[in-house]
């Protein structure tokens, strides 16, 4: 490959980086937008969270079409190669996350419709969906830099978001069977923390991914412990 054509492909690939990057930006916002219509129940800010959904499904598609020409032209092989692979399952994992993001929207509008005036444990949720939305930002950070100690991090924090998670499900049913009239609302309540494990199991993935692709080892199902050893080797 001579250097016009090596330089050429560098620009692909970094301008394929650039896209994946403005995509998850995008569902970052749709997750914190979210929560928020949880308290404020803005209908028109829920209708521009599932407007935007629209945009993430779209920059799939042209990331998935971009990465699909690159393998075409340039067969890349090694790290280049990895790097294709990589931004096509994160992608994947982007798209499902503003699928998430959406859900929650639409569970915050129908609350607002009933004039569910109690949110119960809003604060909870709105605690745990900070962490998803910080290992989110950790996971693309460390696809943006290449940093291979991040995704031990993310892993750790995917298992605070499960304990919250349960912890959530047990207060709601206790809430419920306490009053009963309660019972409708906290539904869509345990459905908005089950799309926020849901968030934090996607972010997980994608930080795992950055170590498959500096690596070339998949540290997919594996403990935290192991993912930090495999990390230090």
């Amino acid at each position: 490959m001579n250097q016009h054509i090596a330089k050429q492909f560098d620009a692909e690939l970094e301008a394929v980086r650039a896209r994946v990057l403005q995509m998850g930006g995008i569902v970052e916002q749709q997750i914190t937008s979210a929560i928020e219509v949880l308290s404020t129940g803005n209908i028109e800010q829920c209708d521009q969270i599932i407007e935007a959904d629209h945009r993430v499904n779209a920059l799939e598609i042209e990331i998935d079409e971009q990465c699909s020409h690159i393998i075409a032209r340039r067969q890349p092989t090694a790290i280049d190669l990895r790097m294709i692979l990589t931004v096509i399952k994160t992608i994947t994992d982007l798209e499902r996350i503003g699928d998430e993001a959406s859900k929650i929207a639409r569970m915050a509008k129908n609350l607002h419709e009933r004039d569910a005036l109690q949110i119960p444990r809003y604060r909870d949720i709105k605690h745990v969906s900070e962490i998803a939305v910080d290992m989110l930002r950790q996971s693309l950070d460390a696809f943006a830099r290449l940093d291979i100690a991040v995704p031990a991090k993310v892993v750790r924090l995917d298992e605070q978001v499960d304990d919250e998670f349960k912890t959530i499900v047990r207060k709601l049913i206790t809430f419920m069977m306490e009053d009963p009239r309660t019972i409708s609302s906290s539904l869509e309540i345990l459905w908005v923390a089950k799309a926020i494990e849901r968030i934090g199991d996607h972010a997980k993935n994608m930080s795992e991914y950055v170590v498959y692709l500096i690596k070339g080892k998949d540290v997919r199902h594996v403990s935290a412990e192991q993912l930090e050893r495999e990390v230090e080797q």
